[in-house]
């Protein structure tokens, strides 16, 4: 159906002829226009547009018309579209490094410390430009940090996950596991309607998703646990794209990185303020303990860094990145690297 989606599309471009000297790319997103990452998707569609005179347009393509959640960079790497939004941490295979180094981010609380963090492993541990062969990365994307959203309950301690099934990002499966939860993982997508019918009880989430993703109309009460999240490579082009694009298009897509990293931050904070204000008198909120803090941020390290050994059984020195990203943090929120 996606392949026969995309066919159906090309034609369409093909019955539109563009002007002379004007190069068009497709633009894949999973989300809607007027979810934030879109939002910051289309400063950087006006920015490419404009920075190049109207030579360079996108045709973005929004609502998971093209690409799936788990296969959306093999799908770009096989030309289903241009550049898309890509989602590693879903990946079914071949990003395993990936994946697994959104654990590793404890003690890194701000978007700006989060995607340093990450360019601090890419630039020493070659196994990330392995994973990313074929793409040429975009944006990097992190996030404010997340709590646990739950419905028809409070949670006012670690002790009160026990029993309850939350949707989690696989870095915190293990850890959420080890508090007696039941963690699942699931694209976010499918998040509200396992919400509504009761199929989770939970969502690890930060509070943007109360408006972004409509999450206070089937949730009651946010458990405001300070949870690390990782930043991960998630806009990128079709390197072999990239590479037929005139040089001075080229130079346009290289300026426009910052472009993009700035404006998803951007969109993220203004989401996050936004969800506060939806949440307002709906969602009950509670903080742990420093206690339950502290122990929490511990399993969580120590997990993380049991994953990252266990990635030698892919030939990946899981260990070397974990020490090379552990070693980079050298106080809260400032992250130096070692190169």
């Amino acid at each position: 159906m996606r392949l026969l989606a995309a066919l159906l599309l090309l034609l369409a471009g093909c019955e539109r002829p563009l002007p002379e000297g004007v190069t068009e790319l497709t633009y894949a997103s999973p989300y809607p226009p007027g979810h934030p990452f879109s939002r910051a998707d289309q400063r950087w569609i006006d920015y490419v547009e404009q920075a190049s005179g109207g030579t360079l347009m996108i045709r973005p393509i929004w609502s998971g018309a093209l690409l799936s959640a788990d296969m959306s960079m093999e799908e770009i790497r096989h030309g289903v579209a241009d550049v898309g939004l890509i989602t590693p941490i879903y990946a079914r295979g071949g990003a395993h490094l990936l994946r697994t180094q959104t654990g590793f981010y404890s003690g890194v609380d701000t978007q700006e410390a989060q995607l340093e963090f990450y360019r601090c492993m890419v630039a020493q541990v070659p196994q990330f430009a392995r994973e990313l062969e074929g793409l040429k990365v975009l944006a990097v994307q992190g996030g404010v940090l997340p709590g646990i959203l739950v419905r028809g309950r409070e949670v006012n301690s670690l002790a009160d996950l026990d029993g309850l099934r939350i949707r989690a990002p696989s870095e915190l499966l293990p850890v959420l596991h080890s508090f007696g939860a039941d963690p699942v993982d699931m694209p976010m997508g499918e998040v509200y309607s396992a919400l509504a019918k009761g199929v989770i009880d939970g969502v690890v989430a930060s509070r943007d998703t109360l408006r972004s993703m409509h999450f206070a109309e089937v949730t009651d009460h946010f458990f405001e646990l300070q949870i690390a999240r990782g930043a991960y490579p998630a806009r990128a082009i079709d390197q072999d794209v990239f590479d037929a694009l005139s040089p001075q298009h080229q130079a346009v897509i290289d300026e426009s990185i910052a472009v993009w990293n700035d404006a998803i931050m951007a969109e993220n904070l203004a989401a996050a303020e936004a969800g506060s204000d939806a949440g307002e008198g709906v969602i009950t909120v509670s903080r742990p303990s420093a206690g339950d803090q502290a122990e929490f941020d511990a399993v969580y390290l120590r997990l993380a860094e049991q994953r990252a050994n266990a990635l030698s059984r892919f030939g990946i020195d899981g260990t070397e990145a974990f020490r090379i990203a552990r070693d980079s943090l050298v106080a809260r929120n400032q992250v130096e690297c070692g190169v």
